[in-house]
């Protein structure tokens, strides 16, 4: 649309997340099931925070890395479910137009990093298990310290960038947004101004921020698989393989989830398995990667011990 037409059309002010909408009939139940799941997740994401940080025997790298983790599991979720919650609980499904940028912002400032730190997370698996003489030298408080910040900072520039270029559409369709949050493509439909600019921006950025740490993830795990079934015993291959399972999982599922619902085609009948799909990466990835790091992780698991029995007695010495 040219711009002396943008003119004639009224701006939008606020959007409409039609989210679960054309299910009436279960909005309690949703928000029942979203409610536990924020809980558990806030809760689950907190421990391991918490656990990170005050048990010595976490202060390694591995450790340091799964906080910064959870740190952002707790930011992505917050930055999603309550707004879902408060829509089940009420049926306002209204956002105002600065509202969704900011959801948009954050959500892929938090996705792009998660993208970042899972790489470096599994170059620490790397050279514990393929090189593991030079790990203590390599992999030191200074480097750990550079990958965090890096991430972080590597996820919010470019999020940075995509939000500026949409905050310059102009929204004058219908304003409903055929989504539970502010994703790209379901915005993006509701523009009347020329968007091949933004997405040629969207396309580079994703394959230097989204591709490029998964295909830096991957080598590491080829690496990784290589080194271990070159390991001339079972027990040696298991133990080296209990090292970085419970990484390979949470990068399986992340990444298996992201890929489904940004490679589906965009079509009417793919719309509820699209939002299906989006669920698992935007909202049961971040409950599930304490469960499978504590569930998985001898040393995760004695330090919640030591910590429920502190707890424990420091409750009864104050009664």
């Amino acid at each position: 649309m040219e711009k002396g037409e943008w003119e004639n059309e009224t701006a939008v002010m606020e959007f409409i997340l039609l989210g679960f909408g054309d299910l009436p009939e279960l909005q309690n139940l949703l928000f029942l099931a979203f409610l536990v799941i924020y809980v558990g997740t806030m809760a689950s994401n907190l421990i391991i925070i918490v656990l990170c940080v005050t048990d010595p025997h976490l202060h390694i790298p591995m450790y340091f890395l799964l906080g910064n983790l959870s740190c952002l599991d707790t930011c992505y979720t917050s930055t999603l479910l309550p707004r879902m919650l408060a829509s089940l609980l009420t049926g306002d499904r209204t956002i105002s137009s600065v509202g969704c940028m900011m959801q948009f912002y954050f959500f892929g400032s938090l996705v792009t990093t998660e993208c970042y730190l899972l790489a470096a997370m599994s170059y620490d698996r790397y050279l514990a298990i393929c090189k593991p003489l030079h790990y203590g030298t390599r992999m030191n408080d200074k480097l750990c310290l550079q990958l965090a910040a890096g991430s972080w900072i590597s996820g919010f520039l470019p999020s940075t960038i995509m939000t500026c270029f949409m905050s310059q559409l102009i929204f004058c369709g219908p304003k409903e947004v055929d989504h539970f949050f502010c994703d790209f493509s379901p915005m993006l439909k509701l523009s009347c101004s020329d968007s091949s600019l933004i997405t040629l921006v969207l396309y580079i950025l994703s394959f230097l921020d989204v591709v490029s740490p998964f295909l830096l993830t991957l080598t590491s795990y080829v690496c990784i698989i290589s080194t271990i079934l070159r390991i001339p015993s079972t027990t040696g291959r298991q133990k080296a393989f209990s090292t970085c399972s419970s990484h390979l999982i949470v990068v399986t599922i992340f990444y298996g989830t992201l890929m489904i619902v940004y490679l589906l085609p965009s079509s009417s009948s793919l719309r509820d398995l699209n939002k299906t799909f989006s669920l698992f990466y935007t909202v049961l990835t971040p409950l599930a990667n304490p469960l499978i790091y504590s569930l998985r992780n001898r040393e995760v698991q004695e330090a919640l011990r030591k910590a429920v029995r502190k707890c424990m007695a420091l409750f009864q010495n104050s009664a």
